[in-house]
C-alpha cells in the first residue's frame, strides 16, 4: 500500500509559503499597492503563460536561456512569463484603442526562471511593477524615484539607497573607447559586478572585447564612479565627462535634471545616488535606470529594479512608445525584512480566540465571534469543546490577545469570561459590553 503513495516534495527553486508569511506578504503588497493608487496607478493582470514568440525576442541571452518553454495541449508553442514588462508591451499594443495616453499601471503576479536557485531569489517569484507609459518627460522619471521611496517607506524600511545610472553613460564610455560594436557584451560583464568583483570584471572585458589591459582598466575606473556628495558637488566633479561624446553629455545632464525636480519636493534625495556601474542587463532599457539596496544588507541584492525603455512595443507595432518603469522583488524584500527583524510574522491576525466548552453553546459562540467583528475586532472560533487547556494552548500558539470563554465550569449557563493571554489575567462572568472595552482598552 505505502508503494502507491506519491512522495510529497516541491521543485528545486519553487517553495510552499506558510499562513504567517502568506499574510505578510499579503500586508505588504495591500501597503506598497496603497502607494500606487495614491499616485495614480492602476492595475491591470495579464496571463502567466503567453505565446512564446511574445518573450523571447526581448530580454537577454541569459534571460533567454531560462525562458520556461514547452508545447501545450494545442501543440501551441508557449512559455511562461519571465518579467512583467514584455507582458506590458504586448498589453499595451493589443488594446492600444481602449486605454488614454500617458498609461500608469501596476502588475502584482508571479513570474518565472529557469535559474539557479539561492538565497531570497527562486524560479518563481512575485513581481509587483508599476510604470508609466508614453510620456518621454523626465518628470516620470522623477516620479518612479518618488514611488520607489514611498513604497519602501510605507513598510517599514528606513535604511535603503537607490543607485541610478543612465545607459547613455554608459553607451558613452564604450564609445569614447571605440567600442561601439561591443556595448552590449560590455554592458552584460559590467552588470555582473557585485558578483564578480572588479578584478573579474577588468579580465573579461578585456578577453570578450579584445582590448589590453590598460583600455579594461581605463573602463573599469569609469564604470566604478560613485556619487559620494552632495548632488551639485558630484555633478561638477564628473562634468568634464560631457566634453567626452554627445551621449555621455546627454546622460548626465538628463540626471541631473532629475535630481533638480527632486530637489523641489519634500523628499529625502541624499538616498538617491548616482552610481556608474548600474546597467540592468534587460536588453530594453534604454534610459535612466534605478537598483535600491539595502544599507545594512547589501548582500542581499537589489529590492526594486527599472528603468527608462524609450522602444517598449517595438516587437509588437511601429509605434514608438516610451516608458519607465520600476519592480519591487516581494519575496526577496520579505527575506530581507526578516533577517533585519523589522518583519513580524503571525499566526493568525485575529486578536480574539471565542471558545465554548458546550457544544450547546457554539451557536452563541459564533454570535459573540460575529459581533466582536462587527465591532472591528477580528474573531475566531474555536471548533470543538475540549479541556481548557487545549484550546488555550491553541491561542497561545496562534498568538491570540483574547480568549473568551462561554460555559466554564464555574458556572453553568452561557457566561462569559475572558482571558488576557499575554497577562494571564482572567475576568469571570463579564458582560459582553465589558469585554468590548476590556479589548479595545489594550
Amino acid at each position: 500500500m505505502n508503494g502507491t503513495f506519491v512522495q510529497p516534495r516541491t521543485l528545486s527553486g519553487f517553495r510552499d509559503r506558510m499562513p504567517k508569511e502568506a499574510y505578510a506578504k499579503s500586508s505588504i503588497l495591500d501597503k506598497v499597492s496603497n502607494v500606487f493608487l495614491s499616485y495614480g496607478f492602476m492595475p491591470i493582470e495579464t496571463p502567466h503563460l503567453e505565446y512564446a514568440e511574445v518573450l523571447i525576442k526581448q530580454g537577454s541571452d541569459e534571460i533567454q536561456k531560462e525562458l520556461y518553454r514547452f508545447k501545450d495541449n494545442g501543440n501551441r508553442d508557449v512559455a511562461l512569463r519571465f518579467d512583467q514588462t514584455v507582458p506590458l508591451a504586448r498589453f499595451i499594443t493589443q488594446h492600444r484603442n481602449e486605454i488614454e495616453m500617458p498609461f500608469k499601471r501596476y502588475v502584482i503576479g508571479n513570474v518565472f526562471r529557469g535559474e539557479k536557485a539561492q538565497k531570497g531569489r527562486y524560479r518563481e517569484f512575485t513581481q509587483c511593477d508599476f510604470d508609466f507609459i508614453g510620456s518621454d518627460s523626465l518628470s516620470c522619471d522623477a516620479e518612479i524615484l518618488q514611488v520607489i521611496q514611498s513604497s519602501l517607506l510605507s513598510i517599514g524600511l528606513q535604511e535603503f539607497t537607490i543607485w541610478i545610472n543612465h545607459r547613455d553613460i554608459l553607451n558613452g564610455i564604450f564609445e569614447y573607447f571605440g567600442l561601439s560594436e561591443n556595448i552590449e557584451s560590455g554592458l552584460r560583464i559590467i552588470d555582473k559586478l557585485d558578483k564578480i568583483g572588479i578584478d573579474e570584471v577588468q579580465k573579461e572585458l578585456q578577453h570578450e572585447l579584445n582590448i589590453d589591459e590598460q583600455q579594461a582598466l581605463d573602463i573599469c575606473n569609469l564604470v566604478t564612479i560613485k556619487q559620494t556628495s552632495c548632488y551639485e558637488d558630484f555633478f561638477r566633479e564628473v562634468s568634464y565627462l560631457k566634453g567626452y561624446n554627445q551621449m555621455l553629455s546627454k546622460g548626465l545632464q538628463e540626471l541631473e535634471s532629475v535630481f533638480k525636480i527632486l530637489d523641489n519636493l519634500e523628499l529625502d534625495i541624499s538616498i538617491i545616488r548616482v552610481n556608474f556601474s548600474i546597467a540592468r542587463g534587460l536588453g530594453y532599457y534604454t534610459g535612466i535606470v534605478y537598483e535600491t539596496t539595502l544599507n545594512r544588507l547589501k548582500n542581499i541584492g537589489s529590492i526594486c529594479s527599472g528603468g527608462r525603455y524609450d522602444n517598449l512595443t517595438q516587437s509588437f507595432s511601429k509605434e514608438r512608445l516610451s516608458g519607465v518603469g520600476a519592480s519591487i522583488g516581494i519575496d526577496r524584500l520579505i527575506t530581507a525584512l526578516m533577517e533585519l527583524d523589522i518583519l513580524k510574522l503571525k499566526e493568525t491576525m485575529a486578536r480574539v480566540l471565542v471558545i465554548s466548552m458546550k457544544s450547546d453553546y457554539f451557536a452563541f459562540a459564533h454570535k459573540i465571534a460575529e459581533s466582536l467583528r462587527q465591532s472591528n475586532i477580528m474573531a475566531e472560533v474555536y471548533p470543538d469543546s475540549v479541556k481548557i487547556k487545549k484550546s488555550l494552548g491553541y491561542a497561545n500558539a496562534k498568538g491570540h490577545e483574547f480568549s473568551i470563554i462561554i460555559g466554564e465550569e464555574e458556572f453553568n449557563t452561557k457566561t462569559l469570561s475572558v482571558k488576557n493571554m499575554t497577562s494571564g489575567i482572567q475576568l469571570y462572568n463579564v458582560s459582553f459590553l465589558s469585554v468590548l472595552q476590556i479589548i479595545r482598552g489594550c
